[in-house]
């Protein structure tokens, strides 16, 4: 075995004992990975029957053959649907109306055939409405490749662009594709090329390098088809390019050069650029307008002008009418505004916690919305909605099949109260029969970075735990976004311990009001939330019965300090750069791997992918070995390690259903009610 591995920096030493369990190749890490696999196999082997009937409850509750609510593009209608039986979709689409022949683009059970791993990224038809470029990763670590299918004659082309990010945009040309490709080692995305079809990809020309590291870029076509956009962005900064979507071979033109702390983003509607941007002391953002001729900011006029209790996160263009999406008391609104300026509106939602969204609207000449609405007890929802009538019309609410029924459960919004005197925002939901005298058991959910808002949406897997006597809540703490641009930057830097704080403050208020006790709760984070998961660890490890981090970012020094692993250095502006004192003194004083302790911990359960391209394994599998060799209780500590994924888990439906029933096990075994029935 390798030996301890000393870490300095700014003269302060680490001895890191597992720095060697990087070594990805190393058949000794492999054989480490397989004997914590085997031990979680062994601690959980009891509970096979109960993983059984929760995988086929979950399975059950989903309505296997199903599809999505087609939505028409050109003279196509698109829709997905799924088979029952089959791990993955099929992309489909109908001509002129919803009873012509169906066209199958794309069956992924086909393709995915002899792979552990198969996921299909992107999916774009070209201009013509007869070419499909889709994106592939067969390992798990979100590299790809893209290829190229017609749709009349069925035919895969002979082109494949290896080694990309997924991210593509057609020109109108119906021959240019231009897409992204990631430096080999960082995954940062960071080139734009542009390839024509039957040419060899070894020629495709680079059209922007992006050589701050801590960008990344990104490519897209407007929903106007008129440009093709290449967007450099970081934390707190973006730049936009354009280029004529007619004239895939011309030259780019700049919108707004980038400047330190402003953040904008385009979209294009006649002869203007609209324009959502925090210029101006604009911390929820604005609107603006330039035209298309001269974009740059002293050209801008505002549209909708900042507001400090208001959101502003995005915005959809319709030929009559702009949507507005906003988030306003941690809640998100649809505002609908015609461009007359006369009967501008909001959508009204009438349940205390909820999530609407603006769904896939690619049509400009139409008065019809299109939009999700769902809640802890609403199944997702899809609505059209009628701009100029005011009315709406369900398209479609997921069935939940094993006998659910919407009026047995029920959602609350509460707030607990922080040290600062901050108001953090709970959903919670459960069935109304659970008792609230401190005897139920409770999961907590938080994330808490990179502005992510965390809405309270419907999961049906969950009925599983709330029909066996589980509350489920959500702690919406500061480094999200759901209560403005603020509560993302009170959450960040040397504030994100707000973010840790916070949580501690919501489970505390949910024991107080008696929702549970500490014996019975239990808490869940993944990625960004698995770092939230190892931080409360060890600051409350008495707060908690048992905890489950999900690929957790957990060895955040040694990961912020090795600019060779993928996110690094674009993610400087959300942790800090710990090349510099304070910062690595800040993040030291709550990486969960660097502070554990010699104390008891609650029962833990890690999982982690062994490709994962955003925490890497190693993070999760270092943190579990420090665990078991420096804790001081006999509590249950499993690693988890799909060898066949990455990030996302597995790829198949009905893998990710067994994913979810072994951890739905490891909590219900450790409250006794496993072998109770709803």
């Amino acid at each position: 075995m390798a030996q301890a591995v000393r870490l300095e920096k700014h003269g302060h030493v680490r001895i890191d004992p597992y720095f060697w369990l990087r070594e990805r190749d190393n058949p000794q890490v492999t054989a480490y990975l397989e004997a914590e696999n085997a031990h979680a196999e062994a601690v959980m082997a009891h509970t096979k029957p109960l993983q059984e009937r929760l995988f086929e409850e979950i399975k059950g509750r989903i309505k296997q053959t199903d599809e999505t609510v087609p939505y028409k593009l050109d003279d196509y209608f698109y829709y997905t649907r799924f088979e029952e039986g089959k791990e993955y979709p099929i992309h489909a689409r109908k001509r002129g109306s919803l009873d012509a022949p169906e066209e199958i683009m794309l069956d992924v059970n086909q393709l995915a055939l002899g792979h552990s791993f198969y996921s299909v990224g992107s999916r774009l038809v070209s201009h013509g409405q007869d070419i499909l470029a889709f994106s592939e990763d067969t390992v798990g670590r979100r590299i790809y490749t893209i290829r190229f299918k017609h749709l009349g004659t069925g035919e895969m082309l002979p082109d494949q662009i290896p080694a990309v990010t997924g991210n593509m945009a057609w020109a109108n040309d119906n021959r240019t594709l231009f897409y992204t490709k990631q430096d080999p080692t960082t995954l940062r995305s960071y080139r734009v090329y542009r390839h024509v079809l039957g040419s060899d990809p070894a020629t495709d020309v680079l059209i922007y390098e992006e050589e701050d590291e801590t960008f990344s870029v990104w490519v897209f076509r407007t929903k106007s088809k008129a440009f093709v956009m290449i967007a450099s962005y970081q934390t707190v900064s973006s730049e936009y390019r354009f280029l004529d979507a007619s004239d895939p071979a011309g030259a780019l033109r700049l919108v707004q050069p980038r400047e330190r702390h402003h953040e904008y983003d385009v979209d294009h509607f006649g002869d203007h650029f609209y324009i959502r941007t925090n210029s101006g002391g604009a911390t929820n953002f604005r609107l603006v307008r330039a035209p298309v001729a001269t974009p740059e900011k002293a050209h801008w006029e505002e549209v909708i002008p900042h507001r400090a209790d208001v959101l502003l996160e995005g915005i959809e263009m319709f030929r009559d009418h702009i949507v507005l999406a906003e988030r306003s008391r941690g809640l998100t609104q649809l505002r609908v505004r015609p461009w007359s300026g006369e009967g501008e509106h909001y959508l009204t939602f009438d349940e205390p916690a909820y999530a609407a969204h603006i769904a896939e609207n690619p049509e400009f000449n139409t008065t019809t919305l299109r939009f999700t609405y769902t809640s802890l007890t609403t199944p997702n929802s899809v609505y059209d909605y009628d701009m100029a009538a005011r009315t709406r019309v369900l398209k479609k609410r997921d069935e939940v099949l094993g006998g659910f029924e919407q009026t047995n459960y029920e959602t609350r919004r509460v707030y607990a109260t922080a040290a600062d005197g901050v108001q953090i925002p709970i959903s919670i939901v459960y069935r109304k029969e659970t008792p609230r005298d401190g005897s139920s058991p409770l999961l907590l959910y938080g994330y808490g970075s990179y502005g992510i808002s965390i809405d309270p949406s419907f999961n049906a897997p969950l009925i599983s735990l709330l029909d066996r006597g589980f509350i489920y809540a959500i702690a919406h703490i500061r480094g999200g976004q759901e209560l403005g641009r603020q509560w993302y930057e009170d959450g960040k830097l040397f504030k994100k311990k707000n973010t840790f704080t916070d949580f501690i403050t919501c489970a505390v208020h949910l024991v107080h009001e008696r929702y549970t006790a500490p014996e019975r709760l239990f808490a869940m984070g993944g990625s960004a939330g698995g770092l939230l998961i190892g931080a409360v660890a060890n600051m409350r490890p008495d707060l908690f019965a048992g905890l489950v981090a999900q690929v957790p970012f957990v060895d955040v020094v040694t990961t912020m300090l090795d600019e060779s692993i993928p996110l690094t250095t674009s993610e400087y502006d959300e942790w800090g750069d710990p090349n510099q004192k304070d910062f690595y003194e800040y993040i030291l004083s709550y990486s969960p791997y660097d502070n554990v302790a010699p104390q008891a911990y609650p029962h833990l359960l890690v999982m982690t992918g062994l490709h994962d391209s955003q925490v890497q394994y190693w993070e999760p599998a270092k943190w579990v070995a420090k665990l078991r060799a420096t804790k001081t209780d006999q509590n249950r500590l499993l690693l988890k390690t799909n060898m066949a994924a990455g990030h996302g888990g597995a790829s198949g439906r009905y893998q990710r259903y067994r994913e979810i029933a072994f951890i739905y096990a490891f909590l219900l075994d450790l409250v006794g009610k496993g072998a109770l029935t709803p």
